[in-house]
Formats: C-alpha cells, sequence, structure tokens
C-alpha cells in the first residue's frame, strides 16, 4: 500500500509540474518583463526623448510599486474568495493594456501615471501565484516547486533582455522610436496569456480533469491533513496573520532582498550603458542586452541547485542568510572594478546571491499560514517586500544625482541586504528554541 501511494504522489507531483508550473511561470516571465521593460527602454532612447534625470528616471520605475502596494493585500484576498484561474487572468489582461499604452508616452507626468496604474493593474499577481501553487502541493513538495517557478525571473532577463534588444533595433517600425516598438512588443503578449488562462488554469486539485482520481484524491486529501494541522497549532485567521510578529520579521528579510533586486534590474542596463564613458568601451544596443543578461543565467543554474540542496535538507535559515551575505558583501564591490568584465563578474556573484534566496524565503511563510491567513500574510510580506521595490530605484537615482556614481547607493544595497541576513539568521535561532510546535512543523518553517 505505501508503494502503491508513494506512485502515486510522485505522478501527481510530476503531473503539477509539468502542467501547472510552466505555465505559471510563463505569467511571471510576461509579468516581470513588463514591470522592468523600462529598464531598457531608459538608457536606450526614453531618457533622451522624455528629458529625464536618473532621480525622475528612478521615480518612475518606483512609483509602480505605490499602486502595487495599496491595491496588495485586498487583491490576495479577493483571489481566495473568487478563485485563481479568474483572478490571475483578469491582472494579467489588465496589466497587459496599461503596458501597451506605455507605447505612446509623450512626457514625464504621463510616465509617472502609467508606471502607477501598471502597479495598480499587477497587483495582487505574484503573491497569488505564490499562493495558487502553494494551493496546489503539501510542504515537503513545496520548496522544489517554487524553485521551477522562480526560474522565470532571471531567465525574463536572459531572453527578454536580448529580445527587448531586437526591438529597440526595430526603431521606425509603425513610425514609432525603438523604445516604444519594444514596450508594445512585450505587453501584447500578457493580454494574450492573460485570455489563456483564464482557460487553462483549475482552482484546486479537485478540479483538474488532467489528474486521475487517484491522484487528485491523494493531493486532496494530503492538502486537507495539512491545513488541519495548521489550524490547530498555527496561524489560521487574517487579524493574527497581520500582526503575527514572524509575518513582520520576514517582511523585513524580503525587503533587503527586494532593495537588491530592483536596484540591479533598474539600472543594471543604465550601469552598462556607462561602461563607454568609464572605459571606453563601445557596444551596440543588442550587444548591450547581452551583457545585461550574463549574470542572469548563471543565476538560474545557482537558483536551481541551491533550491535542490533546500529540497533535500529543508529550508534552513542559512540557505536564505548566506546568499543574503554573499549579495551584501558582492554589489557595493562589483563598482570598484577596473574593467567591464570583472564589474559584470561581480554583478554576476549578487544575480546568484539574490535569486538563490528568494525561492526558499517563499516556502517559509505557508508553513506556518493556512486559508486566508496566508493569503494576507503571503501579501503582507510581499507589500512590505515590494516597498522597496519603489524606495530602491528612487533612492538609487536620487544618490547617484547628488554624488554624481553608482558607488554611494550599493553600498546602501549591501547594507539592506546585510540587514536581511542577520535578521533571517536570528528568526532562525528562535525557532530552534520552541518547544512547543508538534514534531511535524518544528524546524520545518526555519530550521538550522
Amino acid at each position: 500500500m505505501e508503494a502503491a501511494t508513494s506512485a502515486v504522489e510522485k505522478s501527481a507531483i510530476r503531473k503539477v509540474s509539468l502542467r501547472l508550473v510552466p505555465f505559471v511561470a510563463l505569467m511571471f516571465f510576461i509579468n516581470f518583463l513588463d514591470r522592468t521593460a523600462i529598464s531598457f527602454a531608459g538608457p536606450n532612447g526614453m531618457t533622451k526623448d522624455l528629458a529625464l534625470t536618473a532621480a525622475q528616471f528612478g521615480f518612475a520605475a518606483g512609483v509602480f510599486f505605490i499602486g502595487y502596494v495599496l491595491l496588495e493585500i485586498p487583491s490576495n484576498l479577493a483571489l481566495h474568495k473568487y478563485g485563481a484561474r479568474r483572478w490571475l487572468a483578469r491582472i494579467m489582461v489588465t496589466w497587459g493594456i496599461v503596458a501597451l499604452l506605455f507605447t505612446w508616452v509623450s512626457n514625464v507626468e504621463g510616465l509617472y501615471v502609467l508606471r502607477f496604474l501598471l502597479g495598480v493593474a499587477e497587483a495582487g499577481f505574484f503573491p497569488g501565484a505564490i499562493l495558487f501553487l502553494s494551493m496546489w502541493v503539501p510542504a515537503r513538495h513545496r520548496s522544489h516547486i517554487l524553485a521551477l517557478f522562480y526560474l522565470a525571473q532571471p531567465l525574463t532577463i536572459v531572453i527578454g533582455a536580448p529580445v527587448a534588444a531586437l526591438l529597440i533595433e526595430a526603431h521606425g517600425l509603425f513610425g514609432l522610436e525603438g523604445w516604444r516598438v519594444m514596450f508594445a512588443g512585450v505587453a501584447i503578449p500578457a493580454i494574450v496569456v492573460g485570455v489563456i488562462a483564464w482557460f487553462y488554469l483549475a482552482d484546486k486539485p479537485a478540479d483538474a480533469k488532467w489528474l486521475n482520481e487517484a491522484e487528485r484524491n491523494w493531493l486532496t486529501a494530503a492538502l486537507a491533513s495539512e491545513n488541519k494541522i495548521k489550524r490547530i497549532t498555527a496561524q489560521s485567521n487574517v487579524t493574527s496573520a497581520l500582526t503575527n510578529s514572524r509575518v513582520w520579521l520576514l517582511s523585513l528579510v524580503y525587503f533587503g532582498l527586494i532593495y537588491g533586486l530592483y536596484a540591479l534590474a533598474f539600472f543594471l542596463p543604465t550601469i552598462i550603458g556607462g561602461f563607454e564613458a568609464q572605459f571606453g568601451s563601445k557596444f551596440n544596443v543588442f550587444q548591450k542586452g547581452l551583457i545585461t543578461a550574463i549574470p542572469y543565467l548563471p543565476a538560474a543554474v545557482a537558483l536551481y541547485l541551491w533550491s535542490r540542496d533546500a529540497t533535500h535538507r529543508g529550508v534552513r535559515s542559512w540557505h536564505v542568510g548566506v546568499p543574503a551575505l554573499l549579495g551584501a558583501v558582492s554589489i557595493p564591490m562589483a563598482l570598484y572594478m577596473n574593467t567591464p568584465a570583472a564589474t559584470v563578474a561581480a554583478i554576476t556573484v549578487t544575480a546568484c546571491a539574490i535569486f538563490s534566496a528568494l525561492p526558499t524565503f517563499w516556502s517559509i511563510p505557508a508553513r506556518f499560514l493556512s486559508g486566508a491567513a496566508a493569503a494576507a500574510g503571503i501579501a503582507l510580506i510581499n507589500t512590505v517586500g515590494n516597498a522597496a521595490g519603489f524606495i530602491a530605484p528612487f533612492v538609487t537615482g536620487a544618490i547617484k544625482d547628488a554624488t554624481g556614481s553608482y558607488q554611494a547607493p550599493m553600498f546602501v544595497v549591501g547594507a539592506l541586504m546585510l540587514t536581511s541576513a542577520v535578521v533571517i539568521f536570528a528568526i532562525g535561532a528562535g525557532v530552534r528554541q520552541e518547544q512547543t510546535l508538534p514534531s511535524e512543523l518544528q524546524g520545518k518553517a526555519i530550521a538550522d
């Protein structure tokens, strides 16, 4: 009987991995590309055409997160109420329409408005996708599933940067500047895939016709048993989740990681564009796109291998803390390198660190939150973290304008990632001392 159960389990998880994860990862790929498209447009004509300073560019990049943060928790609670299939599809089509409007932006005020509205449109997508996948697999498989999903983020740059460069080089198509062509080219797939998602996704294993009866029954029973334990021993209502100290500490950890991610994502193309003035190196638009992609391919490999180790050992505090420490040291060092190759190598270390920490981090909240509390808690963590999405590009641009270089803002990034490392190790130490949780949960959230 045990062997038969094991075979059903393996078959069910394999089908979820093949059927759902690639599609949700594709949605995430398009999501990250649309929100970071401004980073490719900026140094390739938009900054000049709209007469933007570094601070204005940073504010435009960051104002996205004001709308995003304001509606994050309500959006995720709506997803829990109405179902992921409808809500994620609605979010995607809405942001695709807004993203398409960037094609015709004509001034800095219009850019600010559209970036804000894009954040409003995208609110709830990422935590909703995390929650959706968490609702399909038991905890012991979650870090593996989330790692496969998270691969879409570094691959967005690996694939997206050269694609964006090719679209930018299509200058004159339909009478548009290259950066405008790029905005249109990355927006349309969001609308198309969003419509497909409405028909393709299912809200829960019981609704999945592509699982056989044994697989549906096993997944439903395993998830119900896990949620029953969490309801007894963990946070099971929205209020307790939103006031839980561990949720807020995890929010602080995520803030530091996201600060590093978006400082890198929004300003790396600009930093690479500055190689000509700094080192005398000349690159065309496509070559700059390829250079921008370089750090993210090793990051994808590091993400997969690190998450695989986390799945094998169980997620430990050092699975998040060690990469955060590595990123804290490497990102300020990048701007002290004396060649383009050395600079990109240091940035590659930073990218590997950030992307190794993120998927293992997201396997943690769903281990002690369930139901509506999971929707609220995950949304809160993502909300606080994504406040860094506004602060990071704006502060980075403002300090760059004030000092004339990116060295000082990169030290700020390093300090915040160091804070993330210290806090996650402190949480891990606290979990080790807990004696009241049952053995099924003890040490699984963040053990050491």
